[in-house]
């Protein structure tokens, strides 16, 4: 089986509510794990939400990189879809660990657009 992409979802739990509500530490975070992942990026677009929360995009050439706080649960929501098998998302992943610091976190990797060898 060929697969045309790979997204990565991860959740985080128990993070640092300061953290998550830090729209340019996020933004901080996830440009330079974007690269450090192998990624190229030609775009982003953050927000932050009143009273609270953060949601951003980094757009990738690859497909993309986006997060979803909720600091008043301590809660974060972040994938990376990629078509490039060189890239590295636990990379990624692991710059925004270190901001936010949760107390536990999973991810799940689903395998995307699985065709027979040859057909597309």
């Amino acid at each position: 089986m060929q697969e045309l992409g790979r997204h990565f979802i991860f959740e985080l739990y128990g993070c640092s509510a300061k953290a998550l509500d830090d729209l340019e530490g996020i933004r901080e975070a996830m440009l330079k794990g974007a690269v450090e992942a192998g990624a190229t990026v030609v775009g982003e677009v953050f927000h932050r939400f009143s009273p609270q929360g953060v949601t951003g995009v980094v757009i990738i050439a690859e497909s993309h990189f986006s997060v979803h706080t909720w600091p008043e649960y301590g809660y974060a929501a972040m994938d990376l879809f990629t078509c490039s098998s060189a890239t590295e998302p636990g990379k990624a992943f692991s710059r925004i660990e270190a901001l936010l610091k949760p107390s536990s976190s999973t991810a799940m990797e689903v395998k995307r657009g699985m065709f027979t060898e040859g057909r597309a």
